[in-house]
């Protein structure tokens, strides 16, 4: 049986709840139909978890992984896993040890073990350290990948010998390409959190007991990895120069994180000011440019670490969690950075993962321009729709446009408000014929209720900063321009 075509089979009806997202073993989305579904899933509802095939690999054991999971603990001794015992695969011990360690930090009495299981290793924690295991393995991206399970379980084989080493020098130089760097300023992660993990290694061995600072509206992860597993973060919403001034001489932050635009308003700080700012007090700066896109805009010469998340729009697949890591060679710190890279050490990414990785970004050259041009169509009729309030797109921001590329656009993802607040937001999001789930950067278009999704027990939080529960976050695809305004058109006027 073939793969369902998501571009024109998209799943949008309550019948398509929890198929994976796209409709494949290894899909890193799921399904969440209709606005209720959304609830239910946020309210760990069982009757719809169980229905779902496929998550977000970071904040649910994929189905693989969790019968390796189940596995681990079936095989310990009996009287070794307590009641409320939690099972977590890594890819090999330092990564369960940095887990392990986290756990420890946080609840010294806790128990936990390792315990190698399929070529795996399993951090086992009792019922005290699971929850501080479950936020470790979410916030740091360093576990064990559906690829790596299911080999493990016999049920895909591992790939041939050489062939990962191949895949990888592939798409180091396809990103040093796009970078226009040294192949050695590159380093390739589980995920972009694992590549943020790896970044906040790096600075706090040159900083250490510090705290981070996080300028502008966050991604949750990238706000909470520093808060919970490193030495912790505050939040700076008001960009202006005298404000981060203040707020960079009062924390003295081991590094500034800004994301490149701000998820889900798609907003960017003015990176070239900020980085003389944060130089001038020999502060490093970490950025991200997943939304906006490494073929789009160029941060190297202000940023001094960038990270990414190539599960979106570099694989462009949906189906491999992989990130990457870019020490600037611009940055005071280079060589610090590159040298302590190289005594720390960093979780690889799998071999049958970066395979996957360099097989999905071989158009990404070709494939990164349409996106943006179908997202640019997309938010300007949007924004001409007499029931759309707001449309939230990079295309108006200055300092976005201060770090493009010549000819580059403006990524893949837009967000919109509606007049009619949340009460029509309901409306539309169920009625698009569009897949509605988490996640971006895939070959067609995904819908989600973003705030909801992100930051369900902090709505309130989130609207005091200007961001309504209401939003819809769109991740534009291929599908035809002119036919995905028609769907969009449809639902807009229910």
């Amino acid at each position: 049986m073939s793969p369902r075509d998501l571009l024109r089979n998209p799943c949008w009806q309550g019948e398509d709840l929890g198929h994976p997202l796209p409709d494949s073993t290894h899909a890193v989305s799921v399904a969440l139909p209709r606005w209720r579904d959304v609830i239910a899933y946020e309210d760990n509802d069982p009757q719809c978890r169980s229905q779902l095939r496929a998550f977000y690999p970071r904040f649910a054991l994929h189905p693989l992984v969790a019968e390796v999971a189940r596995k681990a603990l079936a095989m310990l001794p009996a009287g070794m896993a307590s009641a409320g015992s939690s099972a977590w695969p890594y890819p090999n011990r330092a990564a369960a040890q940095l887990a392990q360690d986290h756990c420890h930090g946080v609840a010294p009495h806790a128990s936990t073990q390792i315990v190698d299981q399929l070529g795996l290793a399993v951090l086992i924690a009792n019922a005290e350290a699971s929850p501080h295991a479950k936020a470790f393995w979410q916030h740091a991206g360093l576990g064990a990948s559906s690829r790596r399970a299911a080999i493990g379980l016999s049920k895909e084989a591992a790939p041939a010998a050489g062939s990962a080493d191949q895949a990888q020098a592939l798409v180091i130089e396809r990103l040093a390409s796009i970078y226009r760097c040294d192949t050695q300023q590159l380093s390739l992660h589980p995920s972009g959190m694992a590549a943020l993990h790896t970044a906040l290694q790096l600075v706090t061995a040159m900083r250490p007991g510090r705290p981070t600072l996080q300028i502008g509206f966050p991604y949750v992860d990238v706000l909470k990895l520093p808060q919970v597993v490193f030495a912790g973060s505050e939040l700076l919403l008001e960009t202006s120069n005298a404000a981060v001034e203040a707020a960079l001489d009062r924390i003295d932050p081991a590094a500034v994180i800004v994301e490149l635009p701000s998820n889900p308003l798609l907003q960017c700080v003015d990176l070239a000011t900020l980085a003389r700012l944060a130089h001038a007090r020999g502060i490093p700066v970490i950025a991200d440019d997943t939304i906006g896109s490494c073929l789009n805009i160029d941060p190297l010469p202000y940023a001094d670490l960038i990270f990414s998340s190539l599960t979106k729009s570099f694989a462009g697949r949906g189906d491999v969690l992989s990130g990457s890591l870019v020490v600037s060679p611009w940055s005071p710190w280079e060589q610090t950075f590159r040298d302590q890279r190289s005594i720390t050490g960093f979780v690889a990414l799998g071999d049958a993962d970066v395979i996957a990785l360099e097989q999905g970004s071989r158009d990404v050259q070709a494939r990164v321009p349409q996106l943006n041009r179908h997202a640019q169509a997309l938010a300007a009729r949007l924004s001409n729709h007499p029931a759309v309030a707001r449309v939230y797109y990079p295309d108006q921001c200055a300092n976005f446009h201060s770090l493009l590329r010549p000819g580059a656009g403006h990524g893949c993802l837009l967000s919109f408000e509606l007049k009619g607040g949340s009460d029509q937001a309901q409306a539309v999001y169920d009625a698009l014929s569009v897949c509605k789930g988490p996640s971006l950067g895939t070959p067609f278009t995904l819908v989600c209720p973003y705030v909801l999704l992100a930051h369900y027990d902090e709505l309130a939080w989130a609207e005091d900063c200007g961001v309504p529960a209401h939003l819809l976050r769109v991740s534009v695809g291929l599908e035809q321009p002119e036919e995905l305004w028609q769907r969009f058109e449809r639902a807009l006027s229910r």
